[in-house]
């Protein structure tokens, strides 16, 4: 009787050690798919616009990209590095665009549109559709970091 229940003890371990090292430490081969689909860049300034009657709003915006989208364009030739941004700008190329669309976008916008988020997904895909047609970024979102209306 000892010998069987010395068995289940190794076998019960040798199962467990398997287990444990499957599910807590091994590699798993199928990877899982992220649930943002890119790379997040982050439009380093904030954008402070107008809205109509008078309000202002100050938003924080970030855009989903494919990945590799967001590195500096290629150098300047001969090993020269890419020329810096203006502070407050990444390496995003077309970022002035980008900018110039989501600020014509949201300028005269009525208050709203941004405090209530039926209007902010509205808002976003104008945005996202904007960018599409009128620049060659690769874009998947659009991403309201912070809002503040007044």
């Amino acid at each position: 009787m000892n010998r069987k229940k010395l068995l289940a003890v190794v076998t019960l371990a040798l199962l467990g050690a398997f287990g444990g090292y499957k599910f807590g430490f091994a590699n798993d081969s199928e990877a899982k798919p992220g649930k943002i689909h890119g790379e997040v860049y982050v439009l380093g300034k904030d954008f402070l616009v107008n809205l109509s009657d008078g309000h202002y709003a100050k938003l924080g915006v970030a855009i989903v990209v494919e990945h590799g989208a967001a590195a500096p364009a290629g150098g300047g030739g001969h090993g020269a590095a890419a020329p810096k941004p203006p502070e407050g700008y990444g390496p995003l190329p077309q970022e002035a665009a980008v900018r110039d669309i989501v600020t014509d976008t949201l300028t005269d916008v009525a208050e709203d549109e941004l405090t209530n988020r039926e209007g902010r997904e509205k808002l976003k895909e104008r945005i996202l559709r904007r960018v599409k047609q009128g620049t060659d970024v690769p874009i998947h979102e659009v991403l309201f970091t912070d809002v503040s209306v007044q």
